[in-house]
């Protein structure tokens, strides 16, 4: 059974996560704001540079849940390139 308390504790609790949230989080707000996105639309926003604290409108893009939360892995489990 998966131990959710202890993974807030472990990872999601300590500040640089809470930043990178805070940056994905306002990334949306950004396009939501701009009507590009919207609530339930089943689109996610893409950072093109995989820092989720540059919320900059030239580094996002739109693409499906499908497309964004799935990539390909090394053997260290690292994003390849």
């Amino acid at each position: 059974m998966r131990n959710y308390r202890k993974e807030y504790d472990n990872y999601h609790s300590k500040s640089k996560q809470k930043k990178n949230r805070a940056g994905r989080n306002k990334a949306r707000r950004t396009l939501v704001k701009s009507k590009r996105v919207k609530k339930g639309d089943g689109k996610d926003v893409h950072h093109k540079d995989g820092n989720p604290r540059n919320s900059k409108r030239t580094n996002l893009s739109i693409v499906p849940k499908s497309k964004n939360r799935s990539f390909k892995r090394t053997k260290s489990a690292k994003k390849r390139k």
